[in-house]
């Protein structure tokens, strides 16, 4: 029975910002690209994925699309490639926008045939003087483009960064700005303007507490503009709609946080985290929101995540909660055998905080890998992937199975812990399987009976004991 997970991707693979697009019947997925292990955001090469419309479960890696050297600006290789996007031009060709690093404060653009196919450098965007946006005087800082490209053929340019802090309010020009191109692409057809009000430029807006912060992604759903964008909280991404593609637009809510903290609800996070990044893509009749979560103790080690969306009558998107069966069309069966990565939830006595070393002080549990950042494209065996630094009041949440006829399940662990993990259908419910946890430096299964439990429910790992637990994978049977 094939299946899908969160994340979508083979555990070894680390795309963030994803921006999903469906050309022709499949849908191709583009995104920055982080290492394992790597201590800067993006620093791999572009590479795509896609998956027929009518099956996400079947992902296909398409290869490197478009190396950072080809950029002439970065032919040293030593800058990053930030979040991209991909429109299709009028010519049938199809445009890769993307920014480097902030030390290159400029939209480049690159050109392929085909969606997934060698991208080249095509150029960069500027004014009809030449003037290269990013660095003529007076301007913001280009950030996270955005394209898009409407139904009368008008080409729209989004961009932007905005302060995270009250701190950093006016100490660089950031703003979150529209634009639109002529049909070649890369020259400017008018010159950007305001959009959407950043940290301390909002009051009396409605988007108090939500202020843009980067990640425009746009699309035009049932006649309305919907703006995706990252919040100044980060973890979040949130929404906005307009009547038309350049300006009007207000705030419509959050679509999905990488902690699953839900605005006006108390609680806690439940994973640590770090920034957002995503797009909204209808594939096959069905809306998704694509975003990426945080491992490795990192914020530059990101997997992209998917969940299902309704869109109801009135235009407003409720907010989803993460789950470990997004892009899967249901539950996942209660046959088989499945990474601890694919965990929805991680967290320990100690609230979530940022997915950093210096934040998270070797308190936290946090999902990792044993071994190397892995590039299909040289073979061998590929790393898995697994929980570690789990500790006394470790709760692990997978969202959700079909658990009707599933009797057993078997966990592999290792580390120094001694003590019981317990498996619930909520983080303090009645366990419906307990399993003895005994130091071990190889991986070591334990099997339990579980309470019989029909329908569909999440799944819990919560470890009480001593010592430090690692978790690799469970089966249920």
């Amino acid at each position: 029975m094939k299946q899908v997970y969160n994340p979508y991707l083979p555990l070894w693979e680390y795309v963030p910002d994803g921006e999903p697009h469906v050309f022709g019947d499949r849908v191709y997925l583009y995104g920055s690209h982080d290492a394992f292990g790597g201590r800067k955001f993006c620093v791999n090469d572009y590479v795509c994925w896609s998956a027929p419309v009518t099956d996400l479960t079947d992902w296909r890696y398409e290869g490197v699309i478009y190396r950072r050297t080809q950029d002439p600006r970065m032919a040293n290789g030593k800058h990053e490639l930030w979040a991209p996007d991909v429109v299709q031009g009028k010519d049938g060709r199809y445009y890769l926008y993307y920014c480097p690093d902030d030390t290159i404060r400029s939209i480049g653009v690159a050109v392929c045939d085909t969606p997934a196919g060698q991208y080249e450098f095509y150029g960069l965007i500027k004014d009809e003087k030449g003037g290269v946006l990013g660095e003529r005087p007076g301007d913001t800082i280009a950030f996270d483009p955005g394209v898009f490209m409407d139904d009368d053929g008008e080409i729209y340019l989004y961009s932007g960064n905005g302060p995270r802090t009250v701190k950093a309010i006016g100490k660089e020009p950031k703003a979150s700005v529209v634009m639109t191109l002529h049909d070649d692409m890369v020259t400017l057809k008018t010159e950007p303007r305001p959009l959407l009000p950043t940290l301390g430029r909002s009051e009396g807006t409605g988007f108090e507490g939500h202020e843009f912060f980067e990640a425009s992604s746009i699309r035009k759903i049932g006649g309305r503009y919907y703006l995706i964008y990252s919040s100044f909280t980060n973890h979040e991404l949130c929404y906005a709609v307009s009547d038309r593609p350049d300006g009007g637009f207000r705030y419509g809510g959050v679509v999905v946080s990488n902690c699953d903290l839900f605005p006006g609800r108390e609680g806690k996070p439940l994973a640590c985290f770090g920034n957002n990044h995503g797009g909204l893509e209808c594939i096959n009749g069905q809306y998704y929101i694509f975003y990426h979560r945080e491992t490795n103790r990192s914020i530059c080690c990101r997997q992209g995540c998917a969940e299902r969306v309704e869109i109801l009558p009135d235009g407003t998107i409720p907010q989803v909660a993460m789950t470990s069966c997004g892009l899967n069309g249901g539950p996942l069966s209660a046959k088989g055998t499945y990474s601890a990565g694919i965990a929805c939830h991680l967290y320990g006595k100690v609230t979530p905080t940022y997915s950093h070393p210096m934040a998270m002080l070797g308190r936290h549990p946090y999902i990792t890998q044993d071994g190397p950042d892995y590039d299909p494209d040289r073979g061998g065996e590929p790393p898995r992937a697994y929980i570690a630094n789990g500790k006394d009041g470790m709760v692990a949440g997978f969202k959700y199975f079909h658990m009707t006829g599933a009797t057993t399940i078997t966990v592999r662990t290792r580390g120094t812990a001694r003590g019981t993990l317990f498996v619930r259908t909520a983080p303090d419910g009645a366990p419906i399987a307990q399993l003895p946890v005994a130091p071990s430096r190889d991986w070591t299964a334990s099997t339990a009976a579980l309470t019989p439990t029909g329908g569909d429910h999440a799944l819990y790992l919560c470890y009480q004991g001593r010592g430090r637990l690692d978790i690799l994978d469970f089966t249920l049977n």
